[in-house]
């Protein structure tokens, strides 16, 4: 789909090269993930081997050193920082903060096929990571949160969030599963926007069909194949007819493909579907 100055420069074929490049660039392997499934795991992930699987989890044990850039006009993904709730417990597999989750990769995959297929000018390289009271989010249309079963934001937060949601910011929940991690993204959401109403996507809306034509939403996480996914939407003013101010991946873990591409960790077909969604949500902000 052509959206004035952006333009389909590829097939899937091409979304398929593209990402095996910048996988390649990046030196990634393939990571072991407790709990995820045998039939979830190719063979070239299982031949790595135990050593190399602790191997790429000590690289994602601590958080990378935020090395922001200043705002050059250029979209650059940003990720927000927070401080875990997660009731005790401030740090997830590996002691990786949840809001790290699949950081640096994922976001400098998406950046490198976002620049390869449309005409988005676009930063290359790992995004800004950025607090949501921090005044420089507002530069910035599209922030990315990961795990926002463990987010509590503080008051601060809280309206510096609305502010920029209201302005014309989008913000995209992803990596995130179960009721209790639901429950805690539509309470802290009420503080946000006590008048939001979360409502189940369908597919048909704009975002999924923003540059890609996005022909089902019939997936499942990643890891536990049991959970079915399933898109949730905020609209501005709750009018399905206004823009979309967040969409919420429950049930699923978008930026995991993004970082394991081509390494053979995922089915390709699956890290296909998953830029699709990555670069409609960035299409979408950019012109909503």
């Amino acid at each position: 789909m052509r959206r004035g100055w952006l333009l389909l420069a590829g097939t899937v074929a091409a979304l398929v090269g593209a990402a095996a490049l910048a996988v390649a660039r990046s030196g990634a392997k393939a990571p072991w993930r407790m709990g995820a499934p045998p039939s979830a795991r190719s063979a070239p992930a299982r031949a790595a081997g135990d050593a190399g699987a602790r191997a790429a989890g000590q690289a994602r044990r601590a958080p990378a050193q935020e090395d922001n850039t200043p705002y050059d006009g250029r979209f650059k993904f940003v990720r927000v920082r927070y401080t875990e709730g997660n009731f005790g417990f401030g740090f997830g597999f590996n002691r990786e903060p949840y809001w790290h989750h699949d950081y640096p990769r994922a976001e400098t995959h998406l950046a490198q096929l976002l620049s390869e297929l449309t005409l988005v000018p676009t930063h290359l390289g790992p995004g800004n990571i950025l607090t949501l009271d921090d005044p420089e989010l507002f530069k910035y249309p599209v922030a990315y949160l990961s795990e926002p079963g463990h987010w509590i934001p503080n008051d601060k937060e809280v309206t510096s969030l609305r502010a920029y949601l209201l302005k014309g910011g989008f913000i995209i929940f992803d990596d995130f599963a179960g009721e209790h991690d639901l429950e805690n993204l539509r309470i802290q959401m009420r503080k946000v926007l006590p008048e939001g109403e979360w409502v189940q996507l369908t597919g048909r809306e704009p975002i999924f069909h923003s540059f890609f034509d996005i022909e089902s939403l019939d997936y499942r996480h990643p890891y536990w194949r049991r959970l079915q996914s399933v898109w949730y939407g905020m609209y501005e003013d709750n009018d399905p007819t206004k823009r979309l101010l967040a969409v919420a991946d429950y049930n699923n873990d978008v930026g995991e493909y993004w970082e394991w591409s081509g390494t053979g960790f995922f089915p390709v077909d699956l890290s296909n579907e998953a830029y699709k969604f990555g670069i409609n949500y960035v299409v979408y902000g950019l012109t909503h």
